[in-house]
């Protein structure tokens, strides 16, 4: 489940409304709530997408409730582009798109920046490379310096340095200019009698928007059939229902056959041509097909390529367009329950700074576990930081743990444990917290701690290690406790018939020893109450309960 050992996953509530609902309540003991022996496992489908580390939780100070990337709301607090960190206003995209309209393009090939610069080689003025892009001089296109793409590969050139995308926008395939349904109304004022344009001339944007005139003249001659008279509600506008589901009925063969539409009769008819924004399907594959057979597989794009193109129906390499930048969000982050801020970013784009930000790590203690009696080699003074791992661990043999609980609270807590005597799944091994009860000083000024005499108890033993002692805590610090946890590893073939069979009956990571514990915490606060008499200090008495998780170590097969 983690990619080093040990480690501590917490669980948020809202995976389970039940035990978000039970939360509050506990046993005096400080079991689990309900007495249906509720304990939650780790190995179950849904607790993958309920355990997170400390660092990705957030905290609902109003609720007093964990809160996980899933179960928060968002707010879009400003557009930008990552590559020229322009923010965008939000009225600009709707007619702009989602896309940066700054000239900043990515390569198809890598999805690196692009620059501009002239296709001309440079000159004994200009020194450099011959092919390289020039400074001075058009024509200009895109250059990508990583992996030497440009865009004249698909033939694709610019007249000027500015406005890239504006000169991108009207080019098609191959860099012709692109036909828009302003340039056919010119033609036909010239020369009413010019055939339609053929299919392969017509792109998804003139098809677009010769239907959609072709729509808006069908919905005039429908005014003037009725003598000029408005038409009845729901059926005037363009988008509206009724008129909508007239052009579909055209469209799918129901025609008159279906149900009786309120207002007028159907006087819209079929889009003949081109020019109406009818556009054939192209089934003849034969100069893709011959295209394919010279170039091979190096001239076809990537399915990747493919998914990133703009432009729909791009199979081969020369086909590929530069990629505007897709726009980037910031995000305010809400409680769900009580909907107030618990993370605000800055709206500067160029800082990464926040306003509100309420990580739970500021709230409910760290802990941490590691092995009383290391065996692990450590990692020699001066060299590369490396992860230190334990050997596996050997099955039904006891071994000690030190849990260590860090207030980060300007309050002392006291903390109730609870965990199952023996672990969910199919290998069950035991576990024994040998102090489930105790209190954790406030997170005070470090000198305070240091004038103490006794700041700071002595880890119990005198020959060799300290050995945790039931009831006990193991060793306290300013802000910090250790305790100690005791379990037995179950044996990994205890449930297998056939020792030779045991490798393929093996489950993903079975073999890593997780103990599921409930954590209770218990302090007193100043309350926020504003009725509250301010001559007196009124506290209130505040609770919180989770579940977390232990990633002990591994068990050994053998």
């Amino acid at each position: 489940m983690a990619p080093s050992i040990p480690y501590t996953y917490i669980q948020c509530p809202c995976s389970d409304q039940s035990s978000a609902d039970h939360s509050d309540a506990s046993s005096p003991n400080g079991q689990p709530p309900d007495e249906d022996e509720r304990t939650f496992d780790p190995r179950a489908a849904r607790s993958n997408f309920s355990l997170y580390p400390l660092e990705y939780l957030l905290y609902c100070e109003d609720c007093q409730q964990i809160r996980c990337p899933r179960c928060v709301t968002e707010e879009i607090v400003t557009y930008y582009c990552p590559n020229c960190l322009f923010e965008v206003p939000s009225s600009n995209l709707r007619s702009e798109g989602n896309r940066c309209t700054r000239s900043c393009f990515q390569c198809p090939i890598c999805i690196g920046p692009l620059q501009v610069g002239s296709t001309q080689p440079l000159g004994d003025g200009n020194p450099g490379a011959e092919g390289k892009p020039g400074s001075t001089g058009g024509p200009f296109a895109l250059f990508c310096q990583y992996c030497n793409w440009s865009c004249t590969e698909s033939g694709i050139e610019f007249e000027r340095t500015n406005g890239i995308y504006s000169q991108l926008s009207k080019m098609g395939q191959g860099g012709r200019p692109k036909v828009t349904i302003k340039d056919i109304k010119e033609r036909r004022k010239e020369n009413p009698d010019e055939p339609p344009l053929p299919d392969e001339d017509v792109d998804r944007d003139l098809q677009f928007a010769s239907l959609k005139a072709f729509y808006q003249d069908q919905i005039a001659d429908a005014r003037a059939s009725l003598g000029g008279v408005p038409l009845p509600d729901g059926v005037g506008g363009f988008s509206s229902p009724a008129t909508l589901t007239r052009i579909m009925n055209m469209y799918t063969g129901r025609g008159h056959h279906g149900k009786a539409l309120k207002g007028p009769s159907d006087v819209m008819r079929e889009a003949l041509n081109t020019d109406e924004g009818l556009k054939l399907e192209q089934l003849d594959e034969s100069s893709r097909i011959k295209k394919l057979t010279q170039g091979g597989w190096d001239a076809t794009a990537s399915s990747l390529q493919r998914e990133a193109q703009l432009e729909p129906a791009v199979r081969f390499q020369d086909e590929l367009r530069p990629i505007p930048y897709l726009l980037r969000t910031k995000r305010s982050k809400r409680c769900p329950v009580c909907r107030h801020i618990i993370s605000k970013p800055e709206n500067k784009v160029t800082t990464t700074r926040f306003k509100i930000r309420l990580v739970a790590k500021s709230y409910i203690p760290t802990i941490t576990i590691s092995p009383l009696n290391p065996t692990a080699s450590a990692v020699p003074v001066g060299s590369r930081p490396a992860h230190v791992e334990e050997p596996p661990l050997a099955p039904l043999k006891p071994y000690q743990y030190i849990l260590t609980f860090k207030n980060p609270l300007f309050d002392s807590i006291k903390v109730t444990l609870a965990t199952p005597s023996i672990t969910p799944g199919r290998h069950a091994s035991r576990v024994t917290i040998l102090c489930p009860q105790f209190e954790v000083n406030a997170n005070t000024d470090m000198w305070d701690d240091a004038l103490k005499e006794d700041g700071k108890e002595a880890r119990k033993g005198d020959d060799g290690p300290g050995q945790g002692e039931a009831g006990k805590i193991l060793e306290r610090g300013r802000n910090w406790v250790s305790i100690v946890l005791e379990v037995i590893p179950a044996s990994m073939r205890a449930n297998a018939t056939d020792a030779e069979e045991e490798p393929e009956a093996r489950q993903g990571d079975e073999d890593v020893l997780e103990i599921p514990m409930f954590v209770r915490i218990e302090w007193e606060a100043d309350t926020q109450n504003d009725m509250a008499d301010r001559d007196k200090e009124a506290r209130e008495k505040r609770e919180l309960a989770y579940w977390c998780v232990l990633g002990v170590g591994r068990i050994s097969y053998e």
